[in-house]
């Protein structure tokens, strides 16, 4: 089966470095976290070709002001020249975003990434109005990271996002990492607004099992939501093999049709794959 991810990461070299630096702290504090895919950018491309990964989301995302336009600048060439890469944005928090998200969507960009936790802004600031009503009215997925995990921060939290979707219930937004830890409360989010989806990203690998456990009766409800839930791998930084993430998925016990949403169906949905 051909697999859309919807949650992958290609950056500037010396951005990525930087994250990669980041990892490398988390694995001297004691988690053993080895990125598994630390090659250069051609090798990781044709690890995603040789896993079966025909169309992606290349994820990009600011830690300061300044930061996201050239971001966007940066992952529109990178999407021109990569056939499976589908063209995305992203934001901060700042004065413009406004203005520089509308040139990313008529552009062409057909998915954002807003990492709250890394970002550290609240993304119920005004200044960021303008672009969540921009998205929502364009129907171009968010995949937010805006849960707690793997540690909380100043305005992370479901209960702060859920503001946002309040504020804006026709937003398509994909919950990341299922919003880990409050995996239950992210599915509440998907029940409560008809355009919210959680995607996979590390979720139900041993990895985060032994950290972040799935709650009992998980299976069924994705069962019941498999129309919501979109592969999502996190692809270079995971500390494991990218197999892993697709046996966790299938462990989950969901019948062909459920999977081939999962796998494939939702992710080319929400990034419009048939344009």
């Amino acid at each position: 089966m051909a697999l859309v991810d919807i949650h992958v990461h290609f950056m500037p070299q010396n951005v990525l470095d930087k994250v990669w630096a980041y990892f490398d702290r988390v694995r001297e504090s004691g988690v053993d976290w080895i990125i598994w895919y630390r090659t250069d950018e051609n090798a990781r491309l044709t690890a995603l070709r040789e896993l079966g990964v025909s169309a992606f989301a290349p994820l990009v995302y600011p830690h300061k002001p300044g930061m996201a336009e050239w971001l966007n600048e940066w992952v529109a060439d990178f999407a021109s020249r990569v056939p499976e890469a589908v063209r995305t944005g992203t934001f901060y928090a700042e004065p413009g975003a406004d203005v520089y998200v509308r040139k990313a969507l008529e552009a062409g960009a057909r998915c954002f990434k807003s990492h709250v936790q890394v970002g550290a802004y609240d993304p119920r600031d005004e200044l960021l109005d303008g672009v969540w009503g921009q998205l929502a009215e364009a129907g171009v997925p968010v995949v937010a990271h805006c849960g707690d995990g793997p540690y909380p921060g100043e305005h992370t939290g479901l209960g702060v996002f859920e503001e946002v979707l309040k504020k804006h219930p026709r937003l398509t937004a994909v919950i990341a990492h299922a919003g880990m830890p409050d995996y239950s409360g992210a599915l509440d989010l998907v029940e409560r607004y008809e355009n919210v989806h959680v995607d996979t990203t590390m979720v139900g690998t041993p990895f985060s099992e032994r950290m972040v456990p799935l709650p009992a009766g998980w299976a069924r409800r994705i069962a019941g939501l498999a129309d919501r839930v979109v592969l999502g791998s996190d692809f270079p930084n995971i500390p494991y093999p990218y197999e892993v993430q697709l046996d966790a998925i299938r462990s989950w016990g969901l019948d062909a049709a459920a999977e081939q949403a999962i796998l494939h169906d939702n992710g080319a949905r929400l990034l419009q794959l048939s344009r």
